[in-house]
């Protein structure tokens, strides 16, 4: 195991940000304080993910590529709920119309502090103090990324409060396991009876439906592209994995890449997986290798609890109150076939 700590840049206001680099066995991962971002994931020596080579082009063009959003991962409608009678208004950074990723300034979006780096993994933290972006409660998360077996990527997200509050963290990585100019051909298998219908602005309408007999239906491995008699299917939708969060991360998805060979199975103690397909990617700063990153480039699997959880009782909770920790578990596993 080996481990690299070098400058990735400074932000306008004199801020420090590390890239931090971890390998072992077939995996190396780099990782910058900035949002806690994986800024390249390479498996046998492939960068599997997209990403910048420059820290400006994170602060000014980056789609959430590779962060940690949070304080509340997705979308809540309106950017406003209630929490023991008390009405929050939290930033509107989508059109006006909805919250998404924790707003403006979400955690994608700022600086963490690099705790431990060892040989293997690292361990970053954020403090997100009371009334940040309208959320009540001072936030304590950390993000813990380590390698396993020389061939999983584990991430560990922890979170505290000293008010009660909402927290939905998750990582936002863009994969593309063939390093093509987009992922349409590669295939998917997502472990989910039900997802969670949207209306025009991307918010759950409440539904939990069955994916039988729709273009929802990846429980046995298929390609991403489908065409419809409406057009080829897009996909941004909050798969149902298991009814709560569990303490035992499970099987929410398998990701394959037909010209490398290359698997990679996501498990998570998360009950939802959002599944981007990265069809409004449209990126102008080149990507990592120079490359460019248009429509479809990299495809999002992000193990959360269900977006606008605070609207929908069914979706579970998602408040955390002080003497509780919020906890997600999540694995990426490669192999090659």
């Amino acid at each position: 195991m080996t481990v690299r700590r070098t400058s990735f840049g400074k932000l306008s206001d004199g801020s420090a940000i590390e890239e931090i680099v971890i390998a072992g066995g077939d995996l190396e991962v780099s990782i910058i304080s900035w949002g806690a971002v994986i800024r390249d994931l390479r498996y046998r020596g492939e960068t599997r993910v997209l990403g910048f080579g420059r820290l400006e082009d994170y602060v000014s063009a980056s789609p959430y590529f590779g962060c940690i959003a949070g304080r509340y991962a997705n979308r809540i409608a309106d950017g406003r709920f209630t929490l023991d009678g008390k009405t929050y208004q939290l930033d509107l950074n989508e059109g006006g119309r909805t919250h998404l990723h924790g707003g403006t300034k979400g955690f994608a979006k700022l600086p963490w502090q690099v705790v431990d780096a060892t040989g293997d993994s690292v361990l970053l933290r954020l403090v997100s103090p009371d009334g940040d972006q309208g959320y009540p409660g001072e936030v304590t998360a950390t993000c813990r990324y380590r390698i396993e077996n020389g061939e999983t990527l584990s991430l560990t997200l922890e979170a505290t409060t000293d008010s009660p509050t909402i927290v939905n963290l998750a990582a936002h990585s863009y994969f593309n396991l063939d390093g093509t100019p987009d992922t349409l051909s590669h295939e998917l298998e997502i472990a989910a009876d039900h997802y969670t219908p949207v209306d025009d602005r991307l918010i759950p309408t409440g539904e939990l439906r069955s994916v039988a007999g729709t273009p929802f239906d990846f429980r046995k491995p298929r390609k991403v592209y489908l065409e419809t008699k409406d057009g080829r299917q897009a996909y941004d939708h909050n798969f149902v994995i298991a009814p709560t969060a569990g303490a035992t991360p499970r099987h929410g998805a398998t990701l394959i890449g037909p010209k490398s060979r290359t698997r990679m199975e996501v498990l998570s103690t998360e009950p939802g997986l959002q599944f981007y397909d990265g069809a409004k990617l449209a990126v102008n700063p080149p990507g990592l290798s120079g490359r460019r990153y248009g429509a479809n480039a990299g495809l999002c699997l992000e193990p959360q609890r269900f977006p606008d959880t605070p609207h929908h009782p069914q979706f579970g909770s998602a408040v955390l109150r002080p003497g509780e920790t919020y906890r997600q578990v999540t694995r990426y596993r490669f192999s090659t076939f």
